[in-house]
């Protein structure tokens, strides 16, 4: 094989299995694509349950290669595009599902409407830390919960990486923003300007009462479903609006009726799955690049370093919960 036409990439072969560090054929770029070479690939507990076989939704046929997130430079570009040219520093959340190669490699062949320039103040790890968290705190708080100045907005799940995603966004759009957590992550959520509730300690009606006067908050942005949810329909003022992004299983709807408050869910995969919607995430993630050049979007990275022949060691750190922010592999030199 003609090693101007391959590339080195991580093969995932089994649910569950470890992962081949192998030289493969380099994609071809096609109509309205780029070709980017990968330099780093955030990742995502979505990663650990596609790899596990876990994601009845996110289905990805084996042997396939993973990552959602990537950040890289484009090196050819597609007919049809005329929004990136060569050597441009892009990122976006890309593949690793729905049967499109992800970024657990030296090349991608990406749609361009999925990607956006990188912020000129990030690093490749540092943006492709950000996609598939940002696009989805975007997606629940301003395209479906409309968040504005003056506003409160809670965070069930403060310091995960959606968690500080929705903070940012919040505190940028001008509302006052407030956020559950475990008691070791009080400090992330106090840093990045919002309001610390241990979840622990108070109840639903407890803290509610301390930070909104018994009125509950304008927007709840729940990140981890299960009784978080259920909670969120409790801590909700009337006549407001709880997203979710894990709003899964069976819930009691009445404390949101009572409130005459509304709900939305979030499935931030939809365009890599259906199609629908790639435009719009690359135009979530030029607001990113225009936050973060602003100052007001701050990425939280995990020290250690991996690479493609430490994939497993990165997805073991992140699935024992002792990861110091997000996880992110470097892919090429």
């Amino acid at each position: 094989m003609n090693t101007a036409n391959t590339m080195h990439a991580a093969v995932l072969e089994t649910h569950g299995g470890p992962f081949r560090h192998t030289t493969i054929a380099r994609p071809l770029v096609g109509a309205g694509q780029v070709l980017v070479r990968v330099k780093a690939s955030g990742v995502n507990p979505l990663d650990l349950k596609i790899r596990g076989g876990n994601a009845a939704h996110a289905r990805h046929p084996l042997p396939a290669i993973l990552g959602i997130d990537l950040a890289g430079v484009v090196v050819a570009v597609g007919p049809g595009v005329t929004t990136f040219r060569r050597g441009d520093e892009v990122y976006g959340m890309t593949g690793g599902v729905g049967g499109v190669q992800g970024s657990l490699a030296e090349y991608a062949a990406v749609d361009a409407e999925l990607l956006a320039l990188k912020p000129t103040n990030f690093s490749m790890r540092e943006a492709a830390s950000l996609p598939l968290a940002f696009i989805t705190a975007w997606e629940g708080l301003v395209d479906r919960a409309r968040v504005g100045a003056g506003q409160t907005v809670l965070v069930q799940g403060g310091a995960g990486g959606v968690g500080t995603m929705v903070i940012q966004i919040a505190r940028a759009l001008g509302a006052s923003v407030f956020a559950t957590h475990a008691a070791s992550s009080a400090d992330v959520i106090a840093r990045l300007g919002a309001t610390p509730i241990d979840y622990a300690r108070c109840t639903v009606e407890e803290y509610v009462a301390t930070h909104t006067s018994g009125r509950g908050f304008d927007v709840v942005y729940d990140t981890a479903g299960g009784v978080s949810l259920d909670a969120s329909f409790k801590a909700v003022k009337r006549f407001g609006h709880v997203v979710s992004s894990l709003g899964w299983g069976t819930h009691a709807l009445a404390p949101l009726s009572f409130r005459a408050a509304t709900y939305s869910g979030v499935f931030t995969l939809l365009p890599l799955l259906t199609g629908e919607g790639k435009a719009h995430h690359g135009e979530i993630l030029r607001e990113a690049t225009r936050l973060a050049e602003l100052g007001t979007l701050l990425p939280r990275l995990d020290p250690r370093r991996f690479d493609l022949n430490s994939v497993g060691d990165a997805h073991e750190l992140l699935a024992s919960r002792q990861a110091q922010g997000k996880v992110v592999i470097d892919v090429a030199g």
